[in-house]
């Protein structure tokens, strides 16, 4: 399984200030990524934090990109050098990134090529935004993916559960973190 290991990353997706202050269960759900943080650290996976951000005054964002467009003044202000909320460890990376998928307008695949990583873990806010493009644009890319479902957070609970039921597992592997951290330390 260490071979295995190596060849896995784990994203953590705009898990940043804007946008975890929205969750009703902030400190639940903080706690339970913060352990998935120390088992990645603990078992050698590389942690890639996906976040994302615009220049000042926002130039990125195209009055035609119907998200974007609605929160341009807030994004302009907000989403500016924005870091994750967890503290970032000598060996993590940080990709930032200025549209919906983790892939677009980043560097995350030559990142993922360049470190010969195969496999990659899935977690991040939204469910139906970043978690489904994200996915979708992986397995384009011919990449293993596993999507932690209790680390992943949709506004809207039920679209969060057919995605999670329905639309993912023809992608990915859909598992708790707890059940990651059982097949890791199974092998």
């Amino acid at each position: 399984m260490t071979n295995e290991l190596e060849k896995t990353a784990l994203l953590l997706m705009d898990l940043q200030p804007g946008i975890i202050d929205n969750l009703d269960n902030k400190d639940e759900f903080l706690k339970k990524v913060q352990t998935t943080i120390d088992f990645a650290h603990k078992n050698k996976i590389q942690i890639i934090y996906v976040v994302v951000s615009f220049r000042e005054g926002a130039p990125e964002i195209s009055s035609s990109n119907k998200i974007f467009s609605t929160m341009k003044e807030r994004a302009s202000s907000s989403m500016v050098n924005i870091n994750p909320v967890f503290d970032i460890q000598y060996n993590d990376i940080l990709v930032t990134k200025h549209r919906i998928s983790a892939f677009s307008g980043s560097d995350l695949d030559m990142i993922l090529r360049a470190g010969g990583f195969e496999n990659i873990v899935i977690s991040g806010i939204s469910t139906s935004g970043v978690v489904l493009s994200t996915t979708r644009e992986a397995a384009d890319k011919d990449f293993k993916i596993t999507i932690l479902s209790d680390l992943c957070f949709d506004s809207d609970p039920e679209v969060h559960l057919v995605l999670m039921n329905k639309i993912f597992p023809r992608q990915a592997n859909v598992i708790t973190s707890n059940d990651w951290f059982n097949n890791i330390n199974s092998n």
